[in-house]
């Protein structure tokens, strides 16, 4: 199978006395989906940031790659990076999105990547963009939002917004920062359902850093456990029993294991906001 991710030996220092992360390795098929699980501090974000070649490891032997192409190398970010990461989405625990400009807008962004350069500076999008940001919308159902400032929008559905700009920009490869962190268990529900469900009809591979058991198993095959900064677990998500997680993280397994609340109601409203997002493509056609 195709790879596409590959971190060998990567170690980073913060400081002398700080070792954040210590020699990770780690490869990824193309396709799968990987939940990235540790307690507070273990070095979660700290790993998905160098992945996606927003932060240099030591220098060293290490080296970070994406559908073979090399992100970083021996503590230096490629030059070809920015090409590399216009395939790669991240979505970030505080969904990063422009409060006072309308969702759609937010959504479109993800475009910037293949725009022209005039028009990424003038943030004029055509016709067939616009619609493709609403269709994404849809896919993570909030169509209906597409014209309210991101800052009216649920923390929720302001996830679900970042989530559909990684569709727009097309993303191979989606790394999710905590994306459930904040939201309530009907809302990280949602967006664990929407990650999944991108993974499986799109065939992206999604890995995603969890605070929550619970939802690792739900919904990844696979997990890697993280203990300050070091993998000490990869493989089967099924198999990470209370006991196996007490072993390898002590007292604080049980802060892990702490359960949401699993609620299977549908989408409130899915006619609705079926008919207002055609409505919207309609105008725009």
């Amino acid at each position: 199978m195709e790879l596409a991710l590959k971190v060998n030996a990567l170690n980073k220092h913060f400081s002398a006395s700080k070792h954040v992360l210590k020699n990770i390795n780690l490869e990824i098929q193309k396709g799968e989906m990987v939940a990235l699980i540790g307690a507070s501090g273990s070095g979660k974000s700290t790993l998905l940031r160098h992945i996606a070649g927003l932060v240099a490891a030591d220098s060293g032997d290490s080296s970070v790659d994406i559908h073979g192409h090399n992100v970083q190398k021996s503590g230096r970010i490629s030059r070809d990076v920015r090409r590399i990461r216009s395939h790669v989405g991240f979505v970030f625990q505080q969904f990063n999105l422009v409060d006072r400009l309308p969702v759609l807008t937010n959504v479109l962004v993800g475009n910037l990547h293949a725009m022209p350069l005039w028009r990424s500076l003038l943030g004029i999008f055509n016709k067939s963009e616009r619609i493709r940001a609403l269709e994404a919308l849809q896919r993570v159902g909030i169509g209906e939002c597409y014209g309210q400032r991101a800052s009216t929008l649920s923390g929720g559905q302001q996830q679900r917004a970042a989530i559909a700009r990684t569709l727009v920009q097309g993303a191979q490869v989606v790394l999710a920062d905590e994306p459930i962190a904040s939201l309530d268990p009907e809302s990280s529900r949602k967006v664990m359902e929407i990650l999944s469900r991108i993974n499986r009809e799109d065939g992206c591979t999604v890995l995603v850093s969890l605070h929550q058991v619970d939802m690792a198993m739900r919904y990844c095959p696979r997990t890697v456990a993280l203990r300050q900064g070091e993998v000490v677990y990869d493989g089967p998500s099924k198999a990470l029993t209370p006991a196996v997680l007490r072993e390898l993280y002590g007292m604080q397994a049980d802060e892990m294991l702490s359960t949401q609340s699993q609620l299977h109601a549908d989408m409130p409203g899915e006619e609705a906001v079926r008919t207002r997002w055609q409505q919207a493509a309609s105008m725009m056609a």
